[in-house]
């Protein structure tokens, strides 16, 4: 895989000369991670921040009970705590890969360096971190205001782009129930439930979207009450 073109269609490096990304690459640690690895814990000092280039890495949240609440999943190309090498420099939440993954760690310090001497990549960092804050405003809308049902529906139309008829899901079933924000039980009953009103059709992990229209509308819907 050429790694270097991943990084260069990463939000965070878009836009970087050959010459900047042999920057990163000086300072970089690429790494092949096993399955399960705690890569960081929530709390723990951040010495650095991650992309992933190769598999899928988790990034959730603990209750005080140890129940897992995963807030996003990692796909090759995409960086993750990146925003705790700011602010009080702690990690905000526990990381592990899904499978195994190789990373391009980029410590702290040395990335500070970087800012201090290239524009692009200063600029970069802010449109990245503002993307963050979206993404996390987004998903406490949809807890404070949207069903499992319209929760569900606003996924598989992100990961549908809203065109691609039939998608596969990229994590399991109870992975994508703790991202979602609910259990396992509740999201099968909540799949059976579009497909028996035909706006979707399951088998196993793919998903075939049948009504565009209905399903859009479920996305956007909020709750009753």
């Amino acid at each position: 895989m050429n790694y270097r073109q991943l990084l260069k269609n990463s939000p965070l490096f878009a836009g970087l000369t050959d010459a900047n990304l042999d920057d990163l690459m000086d300072i970089a640690r690429i790494r092949e991670h096993p399955r399960g690895e705690l890569l960081f814990s929530e709390g723990e000092v951040a010495n650095g921040f991650f992309v992933v280039l190769d598999g899928k890495v988790k990034v959730y949240k603990l209750s005080p009970e140890g129940k897992e609440r995963i807030l996003h999943i990692i796909h090759p190309g995409g960086t993750f705590a990146e925003a705790a090498i700011f602010g009080n420099g702690l990690y905000p939440a526990y990381a592990e890969p899904l499978q195994v993954s190789k990373l391009f760690f980029l410590p702290k310090e040395e990335f500070y360096k970087l800012l201090m001497t290239n524009g692009r990549i200063s600029i970069n960092m802010i449109a990245g971190l503002s993307m963050f804050l979206r993404q996390f405003a987004s998903q406490i809308e949809d807890l404070t205001f949207k069903d499992v049902p319209s929760r569900l529906a606003r996924y598989l139309m992100e990961l549908s782009r809203g065109t691609k008829q039939t998608v596969e899901l990229p994590i399991s079933k109870s992975q994508l129930a703790s991202n979602l924000g609910t259990v396992s039980e509740t999201l099968s009953r909540t799949l059976r439930k579009l497909s028996e009103d035909d706006l979707i059709s399951v088998a196993g992990k793919k998903v075939e979207i049948l009504d565009f229209n209905r399903l859009g509308e479920l996305a956007e819907k909020c709750k009753e009450g």
